[in-house]
């Protein structure tokens, strides 16, 4: 008997002591689906945390300082890739003055770097204070920890203007969305490519297939044709390309003008120093036009309708200036006449012609279609 109750006292004990343990380690049954689901969570906020925090490792101007340019961009340049949807007007701003008057102006992001455009010219002899929120977040969703703030003070003077940065888009001559055609044969010296469009769209050249599939050739062109359909890598760097020359059309869009309206729109024998000029109408150019600067100043030429160059007319350079600084940012179409020659990167919301005859020395980036006929296209010295 005494054995029995001793057996029963232990098995109580027992008892007792599992029920402690189960109260130390949480009342929860581990098949509960609930409680599952907070285990799952915590493994999430777990991932999460892993995630590095973006930080800035630069920006520019420098904090406090003194005698910048009335010209100047603003720019941060972070630690990681950052989400570009979260770099906007309202996450990156600049101010003016004691009353923090607010800045209009766009932000670009490209390769870590968000840049804030002005839309005008800064104030001259004035402190500016530009403000990065922790709404911008890395491309893995963590926000800066605290907003990054710094203050610099305008000068009078203006700075020479910085290229329009192609990316990957400047891996070719002729980038285009729906199509590249030829009639009849035309000489182009560059890689040519369409996307999303499928290479049946690329008309006119008689291509062959590179046994890869990667790219094909051409006997008019000295380069490599791409289109979206053909073998990895090209449709994804394709995407990329297309996605970069769209970037580099709001880039250029967004500089701030030195000149505007020059000549209500007609170019025609004028001789134009470098700078951003600006037209809110169509550009014509029905004689000779001639920039004249050195190897290292920029156009842009920001226009809000179509580009006429006239058969027969030129663009001239003079000064040493070349063509990778020249851009024609055109919302409307692009239309070079019979014979007639332009110099520099044509960036068009929509589409660009060659009529017979014609000839570039630069780009031809199109956000439709390129038209060519007999026409030669030279890529620019790098």
């Amino acid at each position: 008997m005494r054995t029995k109750s001793k057996a029963k006292q232990l098995k109580v004990v027992a008892t007792l002591l599992l029920l402690l343990v189960g109260s130390a380690c949480g009342d929860s049954d581990p098949r509960d689906p609930e409680d599952a689901g907070s285990r799952a969570d915590a493994g999430s906020t777990a991932d999460a945390g892993s995630a590095t925090t973006p930080t800035l490792l630069s920006n520019s101007p420098l904090a406090a300082a003194t005698g910048v340019p009335v010209n100047e961009s603003v720019s941060a340049t972070f630690s990681e890739a950052m989400d570009r949807a979260t770099l906007t007007p309202t996450t990156f701003t600049l101010t003016a003055g004691v009353a923090a008057e607010p800045v209009q102006g766009t932000v670009h992001y490209a390769n870590a770097k968000a840049v804030f455009w002005p839309a005008a010219h800064l104030a001259s002899n004035t402190v500016f204070t530009a403000t990065l929120t922790s709404g911008a977040r890395s491309a893995s969703g963590v926000a800066l920890v605290a907003p990054h703030i710094w203050s610099f003070t305008t000068g009078s003077t203006r700075v020479a203007g910085t290229p329009v940065n192609l990316g990957t888009a400047g891996d070719y001559v002729i980038l285009a969305k729906s199509g590249i055609s030829t009639v009849p044969t035309s000489a182009i010296t560059g890689n040519l490519a369409v996307s999303p469009a499928a290479a049946s769209y690329i008309t006119g050249f008689s291509l062959t297939s590179d046994s890869t599939n990667v790219f094909s050739t051409s006997p008019q062109v000295t380069g490599k044709v791409y289109a979206a359909d053909y073998a990895s890598p090209t449709p994804s760097n394709l995407t990329t390309a297309v996605g970069d020359m769209e970037l580099a059309f709001t880039s250029a869009s967004g500089r701030a003008p030195d000149f505007t309206e020059l000549g209500t729109g007609n170019l025609g024998g004028m001789t134009l120093s470098p700078g951003v000029y600006k037209w809110g109408t169509a550009v014509l150019i029905p004689t000779d036009l001639t920039l004249t600067g050195s190897a290292t100043d920029v156009w842009i030429f920001q226009i809000a309708q179509d580009l006429t160059l006239s058969s027969g007319t030129d663009i001239v350079l003079a000064g040493g200036a070349l063509p990778k600084n020249i851009f024609w940012q055109v919302s409307g179409q692009v239309d070079l006449g019979t014979t007639a020659h332009l110099e520099g990167i044509i960036l068009s919301q929509t589409s660009i012609k060659l009529r017979t005859g014609a000839s570039v020395n630069g780009r031809l980036l199109a956000q439709t279609a390129v038209t060519l006929d007999g026409s030669t296209v030279v890529q620019p010295a790098p």
